[in-house]
């Protein structure tokens, strides 16, 4: 039976990410990098494509958190004999690939099995297993699968025998007992790394995490969710290279046994700009200059040339292929990696960029010469091709279109780069870049209009709409209280909302050239929460935002999409838009709901100073 997206938990150390069950079966993992590929791959298969098991054999009931601050994860297995307690992490900042998984006797006796299949390439290529010291004689015994490039080292209190391709293990754990393993990823050609210490890196790993936690500025009611959706921010971005992904899997379908699934694995410029707002606004400058820094060196050369998404390192070639020995997520095929949409033309990119990195010019981060050069291009190059068509913020792979939105962030990029002359010095064609700001806004505003139903559309070749004109208030192209804003807020919720909850479009236009249909969107109804926060609609805001956040599964993680029918998640996960989202969400409530008691302040003292009695002349000379 397929694990459900929701009862999965990840452990990661910024550079790559394991996606482990409520089982204690962990069924993905790329190493060394997010988009590296897979050597546990039952997530997208059974467990012959590889996974690394650690369960009761008895019924267990089974709860978990993280530790506080962190992505050490601590599941709690009570059975009818005894309790055990497993701790799982990815150490972090010591510069290798590790897993550490501890076994803990809490009470009583706990029978555990233990099964390690490894199966490099996306669960296609079985290694060869070796049993031996290593290069260590001091070490101890270890096991290594080796194939090709790659090399995993597995070493511990006890390791499990071999069962053909498979190896297993049963042993009990009684109160008082712990076992620990571990397992590293190195080069093949490289010698055997020495063991760690796992006491000190779950020590360390923990105090690190929490440590970059308590930063965040956030203190509204959704602080523990804004939290860990930070903490899910930094864990998707590659604190080595600076790269920030969208998310650390691949495939997991948009719709349940179809062909809408995805590879994320890579870094798309407008989610991690989209990223970088959400750190900014919560105190994290230092990521900016990360970030800043990757993309410069990633769209160095002509500004003709600059992609919507690079891999991890920067790297431009993504192509996408599709394999045919895994079934797939819930039979969902095709599994992909790569992505097509690499080639895509999406207008709106540059504005994110532009937005994000005007946000930490405001904050501080100081440009240096050749960043500032590198947008004064890109700009001036969106200054000659601003007006054509192209795929849009969705990647609809069918005929370019004038889409709304991008002309929108098209609007902002200019924006952006004009403040930064304005307000920050710096130079460039700022008389062009302003005159084109304000011909893009009067184009949009007459051509992504319907007058008839009073809502700016999807493109402007039609009367559907689209939720990602949500952000024509958020992105300041038109003010909260203009009257456009309202009906289109007013028609995206008549026109998506599913459930309960926000579609990104109506699927059954046509639009995406694609079969099947999808669920509603997370991060879209994230936007409805900000948009109708801004417009004052404060409680339908709260109402939402608090049935979003109850989507969250039991470690406040959420994928790309919500399954009202099947009440599941779906669609590849953790997603950051989905988490970055919700940051913006609870600022944005929080903001609004502040302006809401200061008024409601201001109106009760002016109805108390109107019934106060007017003094007398005698009075009011005392």
């Amino acid at each position: 039976m397929t694990t459900p997206i929701e009862d999965y938990a990840v452990i990661g150390d910024t550079e790559t990410v394991a996606l482990v069950s409520r089982a204690g079966s962990i069924e993905w993992l790329c190493l060394p990098r997010f988009d590296s590929p897979s050597c546990f791959t039952a997530l997208l298969g059974t467990p012959e494509h590889g996974r690394w098991l650690l369960t009761p054999v008895a019924e267990a009931r089974t709860t978990r958190r993280y530790h506080e601050g962190s992505f050490v994860l601590e599941t709690t297995h009570e059975t009818e004999t005894g309790v055990v307690r497993v701790t799982d992490l990815m150490p972090l900042g010591d510069g290798r690939a590790d897993i550490v998984r501890r076994v803990e006797g809490v009470s009583g006796s706990v029978v555990m099995d233990h099964e390690w299949v490894v199966r490099f390439s996306y669960g296609r290529i079985t290694p060869w297993v070796t049993r031996g010291s290593g290069h260590d004689e001091d070490a101890g015994e270890v096991l290594t699968a080796v194939a090709g490039p790659d090399m995993l080292v597995l070493r511990g209190d006890r390791l499990p025998s071999a069962e053909g391709d498979h190896h297993r293990d049963r042993f009990t754990v009684h109160e008082g007992e712990r076992v620990d393993l571990s397992l590293t990823w190195t080069a093949s050609w490289k010698p055997v790394p020495p063991p760690l210490d796992a006491s000190s890196r779950i020590a360390a790993t923990v105090a690190r995490s929490a440590e970059w936690a308590a930063r965040c500025t956030y203190q509204g009611r959704y602080r523990e969710q804004v939290e860990r959706s930070l903490l899910v921010l930094r864990l998707l971005t590659d604190t080595r290279r600076g790269g920030i992904v969208a998310a650390p899997t691949t495939s997991l379908p948009e719709h349940f046994g179809g062909e809408r699934n995805w590879d994320y694995r890579y870094c798309w410029l407008r989610d991690a700009s989209l990223t970088l707002e959400s750190l900014l606004r919560s105190g994290y400058v230092g990521p900016s200059r990360l970030w800043r820094d990757w993309l410069v060196r990633a769209i160095a050369g002509d500004p003709e040339d600059m992609q919507i998404m690079y891999a991890v390192d920067g790297g431009r070639e993504l192509p996408e292929r599709e394999l045919d020995h895994l079934p797939g997520y819930a039979d969902s095929r095709p599994v992909r990696v790569g992505n097509g949409a690499v080639d895509q033309k999406q207008t709106d990119v540059l504005g994110e960029v532009m937005i994000a990195l005007e946000d930490a010019r405001r904050l501080g981060l100081e440009e240096s010469p050749q960043s500032w050069a590198v947008q004064r291009a890109l700009v001036d190059t969106l200054a000659t091709h601003w007006d054509e068509p192209d795929n849009g913020l969705w990647e609809i792979r069918g005929p370019l279109r004038h889409f709304t939105h991008s002309r929108v962030m098209v609007w902002a990029a200019f924006d952006r780069a004009v403040r930064a002359v304005e307000e920050h010095g710096y130079q460039g064609d700022v008389e062009r870049w302003r005159e084109l700001r304000d011909a893009v806004h009067a184009e949009v505003c007459e051509r992504g209009w319907d007058e008839r139903r009073q809502t700016f559309t999807q493109h402007y070749e039609t009367e559907e709409v689209d939720a990602s004109l949500l952000l024509i208030p958020l992105v300041g192209f038109l003010p909260p209280d203009d009257a456009r804003v309202h009906g289109t807020i007013a028609a995206i919720e008549q026109d998506l909302m599913r459930g309960g909850f926000l579609l990104r479009y109506r699927t059954e236009s046509g639009i995406d050239g694609l079969t099947g249909d999808e669920h509603p969107f997370l991060a879209c109804s994230w936007w409805l929460v900000s948009a109708w926060a801004a417009i004052g609609e404060v409680a339908k805001a709260a109402e939402l935002m608090d049935r979003l956040v109850a989507l969250l599964n039991d470690v406040g993680l959420v994928a790309e999409e919500y399954d009202p029918e099947g009440d599941r998640q779906a669609g590849n996960f953790p997603q950051a838009f989905s988490h970055l989202t919700l940051i913006g969400a609870a600022y944005a409530l929080a903001e609004a709901e502040a302006e809401a008691e200061a008024e409601g302040r201001a109106e009760q003292q002016q109805q108390s100073t109107a019934a106060a009695p007017t003094p007398t002349a005698k009075e009011s000379t005392r």
